[in-house]
């Protein structure tokens, strides 16, 4: 006997068309069978897995490509599809996380008494470690340069951050400035234009 099955291919359309689709073809199976699903963005494919086995369905992934995935969503019995349920069919998009990024302008923080603002600087410092969620990213650029160098007294809490995950870089032209870049200790040099990257691409902006 024929397996029953229908391929349908959702490539180029957004959620959650791929889930009102798949629900459709389930719908119109009337019986035992297998609905496979192209798509080529992994949102599509981990709804479609959700709705699957919403239904109690069995559902399986294969990556053929790249970008094509083929979800397969597989009954042994008619799938109860309700009238205007694959209409009304809603799309999970994972929310994308937070890329907080701090930039650390001067070996200083505030305005004042600059030996208070180097103590203000080097609490805050030790404060990022103890966060929940710490910074994607840590910028250093002008005097904050030398907050990553021989002699900083935030050294040990940069290396932690950095073990942690955080990405740690150094203007490479302010460390020519100041003649210490070969005193670098934590991190890795960089230039302008990565620089305005992490800005620009950042969720949130930190300077202390």
């Amino acid at each position: 006997m024929a397996e029953n099955k229908l391929v349908i291919d959702a490539r180029g359309d957004a959620c959650p068309i791929p889930v009102v689709k798949t629900l459709k073809a389930l719908g119109a199976l009337e019986g035992a069978g297998t609905v496979e699903t192209i798509v080529d963005n992994g949102i599509a494919v981990e709804n479609l897995t959700r709705m699957g086995e919403n239904k109690g369905c069995a559902v399986t992934t294969d990556q053929t490509a790249d970008k094509e995935w083929h979800v397969s969503v597989v009954t042994d019995k008619a799938v109860e599809v309700a009238e205007g349920e694959a209409e009304s069919a809603t799309c999970d998009v994972p929310a994308c996380p937070r890329r907080v990024v701090v930039q650390v302008a001067s070996d200083s923080m505030g305005i004042g008494d600059e030996g208070l603002g180097k103590k203000l600087l080097k609490g805050f410092i030790y404060s990022l470690t103890q966060l929940d969620e710490l910074p994607a990213t840590m910028l250093f650029y002008n005097s904050g340069a030398h907050v990553t160098c021989e002699g900083s007294a935030s050294l040990d809490d940069l290396r932690n951050l950095a073990d942690a995950g955080v990405e740690i870089l150094t203007c490479g032209t302010c460390l020519e400035h100041y003649d210490i870049a070969d005193k670098l200790a934590v991190g890795e040099a960089t230039n302008m234009y990565v620089i305005a990257q992490k800005l620009t691409g950042a969720s949130v902006v930190v300077r202390p």
